[in-house]
């Protein structure tokens, strides 16, 4: 199929790492082809799983692989861990697209020169596809994956950042800042009054409790006097003036 740039669809990434997406080049059963401009105004093949070859762990290991063994890095640490050894199983085959960039995280991407009429980043698409049960190789029966299904791409994750102080923001904490101020001092001055009144009023003296006992009434020290008791006329003094008893009403008494 002829890379014919056709403009992004809904759902296409508008981003890959440093490389801004185009348009859309081609799409094969294990991702999209994208055209993307570098950093440097470079116009570079764009690869990138569907949803459902990167959820695969199989098939995306088969991508990340793939671009591994073609980026600059991983080839030179290759043949340092190899030495002067023979040449390893799954070496870079001639006319592999350099590796630019990649990602190989959940949503992974690798960027490539785009030269019209070369491969592009569909190479290591090709890499993930399997055809019998080995890589790259018919033996066998054919299968199709189960994840040909969810041809969405892999966006990948956007990076959380801290959202800049806005002005509304800036006014909030301002707010807080001064309530806290105010509480703080309206706190010192409640203190500062209760502890002057302590120290300028003396605190009363606590009097130790007071034990009531109580007393039998008084007694009288002379008899109260009865109706029997009472004194006959002789005791009492002289008698009124008069008759005794003795007396005859009828005999004056003589001179």
């Amino acid at each position: 199929m002829a890379n014919v740039a056709s403009p992004l669809q809904f759902g296409d990434p508008p981003r890959l790492g440093p490389y801004v997406v185009q348009a859309r080049l081609r799409s094969a059963p294990a991702g999209f082809v994208y055209l993307g401009q570098g950093p440097d105004g470079r116009a570079v093949s764009l690869g990138l799983l569907t949803r459902g070859a990167a959820f695969d762990a199989a098939a995306r290991e088969r991508f990340v692989a793939a671009i591994k063994e073609a980026a600059p890095d991983e080839r030179s640490r290759m043949r340092g861990w190899l030495g002067r050894g023979g040449r390893p199983r799954g070496a870079v085959l001639d006319g592999t697209p350099e590796v630019l960039g990649h990602d190989a995280g959940h949503a992974p991407w690798v960027a490539v020169p785009y030269v019209p009429g070369r491969p592009g980043a569909e190479w290591f698409l090709e890499q993930v596809m399997v055809g019998g049960t080995l890589i790259g190789e018919v033996h066998g029966p054919d299968f199709v994956p189960y994840w040909l299904t969810d041809r969405a791409p892999a966006l990948p994750r956007p990076a959380r950042r801290r959202p800049p102080l806005t002005e509304t923001r800036r006014r909030v904490l301002l707010a807080a800042l001064a309530l806290a101020l105010l509480l703080a001092l309206v706190t010192a001055i409640l203190l500062l009054l209760l502890l002057g009144r302590s120290d300028s009023q003396p605190q009363p003296v606590q009097l130790p409790p007071t034990v009531f006992v109580p007393t039998p009434p008084p007694t009288p020290q002379t008899p109260v006097p009865s109706p029997s008791d009472s004194p006959s006329p002789s005791e009492s003094g002289p008698g009124s003036p008069g008759r005794s008893p003795g007396d005859d009403p009828g005999q004056e008494p003589q001179l």
